[in-house]
């Protein structure tokens, strides 16, 4: 199997399975009891975190573990809405957001905030001007993605966070989930408050992350319960994942993209080469694993289908909506007429990946896309 989806998920490491068996077998009490296997865990849980927080230069007790990337876009934008809802009610994000964004922000459009979504240009890159222009009085966080989790679109965090220093009562959050340890991001030079990280896209396992929180911002929690992670995120600690996100996290942050960025720009080039494919992401302001094109006249959807018969594994949009029916938010924003956002597939490597593997999806997508031109013009 060729496995071109690891935007959606990734494969665990080995290693990353081995601590988390290590852990789970040798740390499995409760951290918050007094007895000695309670402290030890707790000892090991905050080794975890304090590993997470030097690969992100920040300090320990900014580190909050969650259980991925959807609750950490939840806390961070619901609970910095609700903390400080007595200084403004506005929010700014943009258009293209995961849907754990997005739907987030709409949330607290039914509670009476109001919410600006700024549209991307034409090649799915936010202009830092609109986000200045949606900015008001009002206005107590903006959250913006790193890296589009569709195109791969990677955009411009630290000029956002630059010109965010001009507001002062504004927080500012950013969903790293696709960016995080493939495309380099200064927290500190970048302004940001509020970052998101999910364990199962950096070949750690589903059900872990973590959110970055400044330690002078303050969030309203939106779990009740016993107090954990400092009284954010109530429920039992999950002491052997998040020693396993430390792990995937330190694995992503040593390993090499150039490798992965020579395969994309491979496939880019010799996509481009063919005259019945549509490249929707801006290879140039882009991350280095995520590709996304569209095969006029052919649906995304049968395309992925017809590649998994030869044993290659690509997607159609994120797969939080893969199974919706509806054309890509992100696509049609970027102008791309419904028809040609139906007909797209995204193409999502990680260091794993090889360049005979790329080689063998060029060849299986030449040889099987006439066959499905073919099929299209029979029922026409």
């Amino acid at each position: 199997m060729i496995y071109f989806d690891n935007s959606a998920t990734t494969m665990p490491d080995q290693s990353v399975l081995d601590t988390f068996i290590k852990a789970s077998t040798r740390f499995f009490a409760n951290p918050s009891s007094l007895h000695y296997p309670g402290m030890e865990a707790e000892r090991f849980l905050e080794k975890a975190r304090g590993q997470i927080a030097a690969l992100c230069r920040v300090s320990a007790q900014e580190i909050i573990f969650t259980s991925g990337g959807t609750e950490s876009n939840n806390l961070a934008i619901k609970g910095a809405a609700h903390f400080y809802k007595s200084r403004g009610q506005h929010i700014v994000t943009t258009a293209i957001e995961h849907p754990s964004v997005f739907e987030a922000c709409r949330d607290l459009e039914k509670e009476g905030f109001q919410v600006t979504y700024v549209k991307p240009k034409a090649n799915g890159v936010i202009d830092i001007a609109d986000i200045k222009r949606a900015m008001t009085n009002e206005t107590i966080l903006v959250s913006v993605m790193h890296v589009n989790n569709e195109t791969g679109a990677v955009q411009p965090i630290e000029g956002i966070g630059q010109m965010l220093q001009h507001y002062p009562q504004t927080l500012f959050h950013v969903d790293a989930v696709q960016g995080f340890g493939k495309v380099p991001l200064d927290l500190n030079k970048s302004g940001i408050h509020l970052m998101s990280v999910s364990g199962h896209k950096l070949h750690g396992l589903n059900g872990t992350g973590f959110l970055y929180k400044q330690s002078n911002v303050q969030l309203a929690p939106l779990l009740s319960g016993g107090g954990q992670e400092s009284g954010f995120r109530s429920g039992t600690e999950h002491t052997a994942g998040a020693a396993s996100l430390a792990k995937a996290a330190r694995l992503v942050m040593e390993t090499n993209m150039d490798p992965v960025k020579r395969i994309t720009r491979w496939i880019y080039d010799e996509l481009a080469a063919r005259s019945n494919i549509v490249i929707h992401t801006p290879i140039g302001e882009a991350a280095p694993h995520i590709l996304n094109v569209s095969l006029p006249g052919i649906k995304g959807e049968v395309l992925v289908h017809a590649l998994e018969q030869e044993g290659i594994i690509v997607s159609t949009t994120s797969a939080c909506s893969s199974k919706q029916t509806k054309p890509s938010r992100t696509l049609q924003l970027m102008n791309v007429n419904s028809d040609l956002a139906a007909s797209a597939i995204r193409i999502s490597l990680s260091s794993r990946n090889t360049l005979q593997e790329a080689e063998q999806f060029i060849e299986a997508l030449d040889r099987i896309t006439p066959a499905l031109a073919k099929k299209r013009n029979e029922r026409t």
